[in-house]
Order: structure tokens, then C-alpha cells, then sequence
């Protein structure tokens, strides 16, 4: 079985613990921009979503944005509480991931206007890639994690 909920035991329980292996996967990011300011893990995690969700699901960043704070109440609800039950834990960030999707988050954030309630957590998102120096991304193989945020997966998604 595989997904975020996995590891919630009300998904399986008539599946014996023992019969279970569960794994853990998240993007913790362990990049600071100097030696006080650390990147935060969500806001690695948030530009993925904001990069995804356009590709793929036709939203703006300031929808993205919006979602944003129901998406991490579910988590500590649905997801934290269950993660240090898991067998293994496997952190799919990416050192270069943020100089990578740059170019793809930038033009999105850019969308989000002066007037509307997310822009100013655009705006914070947009200052923070000053810091970052652009990566090409035509190195990135097919099988990697980031290309579920971008395009040239080989994998298929449904």
C-alpha cells in the first residue's frame, strides 16, 4: 500500500503489525542560506506543491497558498502522528531540487497580486529565491523524485 495515509493503522487493521513494513517519506530539507538562517523543510515542501499543483492541476500559486494551511493541519492530524511508527524513514530532499525549480516558481509566484490575501507569502517566497543560483534542470534523470513536480517523468501518474 502506498500513500501519505499509509501509516495510519485504521487503514490496515486486519493486517497483523508483523505482516507490515512502512516507510516514511518526506522532504526534510537540511540547507541554510548561512550560518544563522536555516531553510525551512516547509517551505521546500510548499514550493513543490505550488510547482505540482500548476503542472498538473491548473492552480495558482495564491490557490496553493490558500490550501496551504489546511494541508498541514491534516498532516499533524493525519500523517505526523503516525511517522515514528514506520520501519524506515527515507528523506526525498534533494540538494539541488531548490536551484532546480527556481525557473518553474518564480513566473507562478509572480501571478499572485499586491491585492490578494497570499501575496504576501508569494512575495516572502520570491525574496527567499534571490538567495538561490538557478539550476538547469535537462541533467535531472527521468526517475527522480523531482520530476513528480515538473515534467519527464517515466513514471506514470494517475
Amino acid at each position: 500500500m502506498e500513500g501519505i495515509h499509509g501509516l495510519n493503522p485504521e487503514l490496515t487493521p486486519r493486517i497483523p503489525n508483523d505482516d507490515k513494513y512502512k516507510i516514511y517519506v518526506s522532504a526534510l530539507t537540511a540547507l541554510c542560506l548561512d550560518s544563522h538562517n536555516r531553510i525551512p523543510t516547509t517551505d521546500n515542501r510548499l514550493i513543490r506543491r505550488i510547482v505540482r499543483d500548476y503542472q498538473y492541476r491548473g492552480y495558482s500559486a495564491a490557490d496553493t497558498i490558500k490550501r496551504w494551511p489546511s494541508v498541514t493541519r491534516g498532516e499533524a492530524r493525519n500523517i505526523f502522528p503516525y511517522q515514528e511508527e514506520a520501519d524506515s524513514m527515507f528523506n526525498s530532499a534533494l540538494i539541488f531540487e531548490l536551484g532546480v525549480l527556481k525557473k518553474y516558481v518564480e513566473p507562478i509566484l509572480q501571478e499572485v497580486y499586491p491585492d490578494q490575501p497570499e501575496y504576501a507569502e508569494a512575495n516572502r517566497l520570491l525574496k527567499f529565491f534571490k538567495y538561490i543560483t538557478p539550476i538547469p534542470d535537462d541533467e535531472i534523470p527521468p526517475t527522480s523524485i523531482l520530476r513528480e513536480f515538473l515534467h519527464g517523468s517515466s513514471f506514470k501518474y494517475h
